[in-house]
């Protein structure tokens, strides 16, 4: 597959201050990635260089055969044939949904410019609102008429930056899906910056993990969770707890929980202290087990809840059951740890 954006060790500065440093990645035509970090990381600099509106000190951007920023040199982000989606969507309020989407269309005769304004609306579920106004639509209707104006002129890629942050979490979630699939039938690139995994999860083939202006794990959602290649990868993503083992052999682990033996491991000698990642979904119950723990704290979720339990030793683990299985805190529950993937540092 092809790549469509280059971004190569590139530097982005303010004033004195490096913001974004040894930042390198490509996106292929039709992929869609997501930089994922806390605030300050960096990230939504990277993404204002993508577009053209933040110069770049070292490295290089470009798009296929095209350079778009390098070293004293940045092409203007209207040349670019990037979409933009900002946070606070940026609609016109005293013009109608289908205005607002046909706004960058004027070149486009009014036949034209109709029939693609309808197109792109009936791609993101909204054609029976063309008449109505911005403040007429909710928050999540909003994004998907910014979304098909940034679409209507025909971007190479379209550029998110935390498009769903103002939402309610019921309606980031579901957006978040609905963006991924409009993205995808339309065959177009997207990039998403955002802080909040779930968005960066639903939404990207692959994620970029930023921290202090570099990326430190670029992966796929199912590989950060499973294999984070660096402590702060481990800490960010999921939740989980780190309890001390000593490696016996390359996938396997003495803990207080036991022997426990997975499919990898880092590369962590015989006899090493380490500190070993247990998942909520790592702990299961052992009806009938010689390992108890006691409920200190429990999370109601809906289908699962998710239970902080002590061991005698004073450890606390976290575990994610059904929530049918309604247990109380101060408990006693038998339990093992499930581990299939081995996640180890040195301690």
């Amino acid at each position: 597959m092809q790549a469509l954006l280059e971004i190569k060790n590139i530097e982005c500065r303010y004033r004195e201050q490096i913001v974004v440093s040894g930042l390198s990645l490509h996106i292929n035509e039709g992929s869609l990635a997501c930089l994922l970090g806390p605030s300050g990381c960096g990230k939504t600099t990277a993404l204002r260089a993508i577009a053209g509106f933040e110069p770049i000190s070292q490295g290089e951007i470009r798009m296929g055969d095209v350079s778009l920023s390098r070293p004293g040199f940045t092409l203007a982000p209207e040349k670019r044939r990037l979409g933009m989606v900002f946070q606070d969507y940026a609609l016109f309020p005293h013009m109608t949904v289908g205005d607002n989407v046909g706004f960058a269309l004027r070149h486009q005769s009014g036949r034209q410019r109709r029939e693609t304004v309808e197109r792109m609306l009936k791609l993101v579920g909204l054609s029976d609102l063309v008449a109505r106004y911005p403040h007429e639509l909710s928050g999540g209707q909003q994004q998907r008429v910014a979304l098909a104006r940034a679409l209507a002129a025909q971007p190479r890629a379209i550029l998110m930056d935390e498009p769903f942050s103002n939402l309610d979490v019921d309606t980031r979630e579901r957006l978040s899906l609905e963006v991924r699939d409009i993205l995808k039938n339309a065959g177009i690139t997207g990039i998403l910056v955002t802080h909040h995994q779930d968005e960066a999860f639903a939404l990207g083939d692959q994620v970029g993990v930023m921290s202090q202006g570099r990326i430190l794990q670029w992966d796929t959602p199912f590989n950060l969770y499973h294999e984070p290649q660096n402590r702060f990868v481990a800490d960010f993503i999921g939740q989980g707890v780190f309890i001390p083992g000593t490696m016996l052999s390359r996938d396997t682990v003495k803990t207080e929980l036991g022997v426990l033996q997975g499919d990898r491991a880092y590369d962590c000698p015989p006899g090493a202290p380490v500190e070993l990642l247990l998942r909520p979904d790592d702990i299961v119950p052992e009806p009938g087990g010689q390992l108890q723990a006691r409920i200190v704290q429990k999370a109601f979720k809906g289908a699962e809840t998710l239970y902080t339990l002590e061991l005698p030793t004073g450890t606390q683990l976290l575990s994610l059951l059904p929530s049918h299985l309604d247990h109380a805190i101060g408990e006693q529950v038998a339990i093992r740890a499930d581990v299939h993937h081995l996640v180890t540092f040195p301690r």
